[in-house]
């Protein structure tokens, strides 16, 4: 009995000095996002990538979300990473392009890469490499995070239908597009998301673009602007991102490493679908809304669109060796997987329509 009895305190010894040395052992990140707390698509995309770690990691690294403005501002996502006021933060590069404007390419550019193809030329392509590149610089490892798919081109007061139209425009549009809208004319603004709508309804802008059916109507956007043009020029596929400060992911053990990795890949694949299901769910409700036409650009302004997006280019490809690498790589893939979408994809939705239709 004196045995048993030992064998039993020194358990229990064992299991109070065991406690608080796993406790210690729990890795605690804030996570920072542009997004207002569950945004429909990103903020919600972002608080299932930290539950997923959270869960995937047996609570051993345990991410708090903060939405936007709870912790810092909106478009200051990397800021916070890079100096280590946050160790994580969901967002999109192009908001923070001034710092490098090679950022553009992963996000998104006029005319370029649909969210499939953009994916590809990340995983399987330069795109990923190129990408860690460029943030090295600011001590910041990213990753892939999904895509909204083909974006909306805006929501307009009035009717768009020649150049002369968009001239003196007051518009909230983000990334490349904004470069491109400036050169025809246009007083192009980059509001936070959170202030796009109050925005648009106070009639301080004229129009503005966010992402697509789903968000637009959440945030009622209808109600103030009737003219819907689709789609987005500007925003074939834009991108997601989760980025890492780079002195927090390497203290991370190689499993932690590898739960990152694995969790922000299935937030990838699952931001995307989110989008696609309730985007074409939202579409039919939205466009039944009273008032609402839906429009699409000209021929006239989408050619004058694409000179002004090729004269973007030749700029921001010349800003630097780096940026001019991005661009001959995001380039180089760009024309072979529109030569393929032309005889596999744009077909095959023409087949389609046909048989539904007929």
């Amino acid at each position: 009995m004196r045995r048993r009895n030992l064998i039993a305190a020194a358990g229990v010894a064992a299991g109070a000095v065991a406690a608080p040395a796993i406790a210690q052992n729990v890795i605690r990140w804030n996570m920072v996002m542009p997004w207002p707390r569950n945004t429909p698509g990103v903020g919600v995309g972002a608080q299932r990538f930290a539950d997923r770690v959270n869960a995937m990691s047996a609570g051993r690294l345990e991410i708090k979300l903060y939405a936007a403005g709870e912790l810092v501002p909106p478009f200051e996502g990397l800021d916070a990473v890079q100096s280590g006021t946050a160790d994580i933060a969901h967002g999109t590069p192009y908001y923070w392009v001034g710092k490098a404007p090679a950022l553009h390419y992963f996000t998104g550019v006029p005319f370029g890469l649909m969210a499939p193809e953009l994916s590809a030329w990340m995983y399987y392509g330069d795109g990923l490499k190129l990408w860690r590149e460029v943030y090295d610089g600011f001590g910041v490892v990213p990753f892939y995070a999904g895509s909204s798919g083909v974006q909306a081109g805006g929501w307009f007061r009035k009717e768009i239908n020649t150049l002369a139209d968009l001239n003196g425009l007051k518009f909230r549009i983000a990334g490349l597009g904004g470069d491109v809208m400036r050169r025809l004319g246009v007083n192009t603004v980059l509001v936070p998301p959170g202030e796009i709508a109050p925005s648009l309804m106070s009639g301080a802008l004229d129009a503005v673009e966010w992402i697509g059916p789903w968000n637009d109507r959440a945030f009622g956007l209808y109600k103030a602007a009737k003219f819907y043009y689709v789609p987005a020029f500007h925003e074939p596929g834009p991108g997601l991102e989760i980025i890492v400060n780079k002195g927090r992911w390497t203290e991370l053990t190689p499993d932690l490493q590898a739960i990152v990795e694995a969790a922000a890949s299935a937030t990838a694949n699952e931001t995307y679908a989110d989008f696609v299901y309730h985007n074409i769910e939202a579409f039919g409700p939205l466009v039944a809304e009273n008032g609402v036409e839906v429009r699409t650009f000209s021929d006239e302004i989408v050619a004058a669109l694409g000179k002004a997006t090729m004269e973007v280019f030749a700029e921001i490809s010349a800003t630097d060796p780096l940026t001019g690498r991005v661009h001959q790589s995001f380039m180089d893939f760009l024309r072979k997987a529109d030569d393929y979408a032309m005889k596999f994809d744009a077909r095959m939705l023409e087949m389609r329509h046909a048989v539904l239709t007929a």
